[in-house]
């Protein structure tokens, strides 16, 4: 049976998700969309992710090695985003990440709470077997769209503090948001690995400037002599567990 505290928690998805999917669909038909919608939609993001935070963490402890376990804790990490993003000039596709979760957690809620439950030995409620066979079948593919997302909201806001659309602090919370995907997400780093290859094969085609060429490799060593920390790679978390 659900506590009143998993309700809190299946809410703020709901709102999450409801507030999103109008915001982006304003967005998407070129409409004045509101940000208040975008706003709720990230407060919905923060009443999830600190329930769950707490849940994990327990109640925050004023020492380093609270602070330490917290940092490297995915959905710690993905409450910070959101507060930054709540905090920010509205960046439409920060949502989707949030917005995939959600879904796939409000569906969860609805499978395992709005049905009732059958007595033992007895077959599930047919709505609640198929929302559980499409979860199953269809998260590591979500999981992938949202690493790849990840990704493109990199570029975005990157693009968006050179032109000046966003914030500077941007690109550099969210690089730092990715290192910390790579070595907690087998899906971030398969996303990266192929974006990586196809940028490389793009600017090593013949033709291309050798300064090109040179900035790329320099970059990409940099790159590599930043994230190469103590930090140890992960295996992908279960269906339903990034909350």
């Amino acid at each position: 049976m659900a506590t009143p505290q998993h309700y809190i928690w299946a809410s703020g998805h709901f709102l999450l998700l409801l507030c999103s999917l109008r915001y982006v669909a304003s967005t998407l038909l070129m409409r004045a969309a509101s940000a208040w919608w975008y706003k709720a939609s990230f407060i919905g993001a923060l009443v999830s992710y600190a329930i769950v935070c707490l849940k994990s963490l327990g109640i925050p402890q004023p020492n380093l090695a609270f602070i330490k376990r917290a940092l490297i804790d995915e959905n710690v990490q993905y409450f910070l985003l959101a507060f930054f993003w709540f905090t920010s000039t509205p960046i439409t596709i920060a949502l989707f990440p949030y917005m995939i979760f959600s879904l796939f957690h409000a569906l969860t809620f609805v499978r395992t709470n709005m049905f009732e439950k059958p007595p033992p030995n007895a077959p599930p409620h047919p709505v609640a077997k198929r929302l559980q066979t499409w979860v199953k079948a269809n998260y590591d593919s979500a999981m992938r769209i949202v690493a790849y997302t990840e990704i493109i909201i990199f570029a975005r806001v990157l693009l968006g503090a050179i032109t000046f659309q966003n914030s500077l602090l941007a690109p550099i919370i969210f690089v730092h948001f990715l290192r910390m995907r790579y070595f907690q997400s087998a899906f971030t780093r398969e996303a990266i690995a192929d974006w990586g290859g196809k940028a490389d094969a793009y600017i090593r085609r013949p033709g291309n400037p050798p300064a090109l060429v040179s900035a790329w490799d320099q970059g990409q060593g940099l790159m590599k002599r930043w994230a190469g920390v103590v930090l140890t790679p992960n295996a992908a978390p279960p269906a339903g567990g990034r909350r």
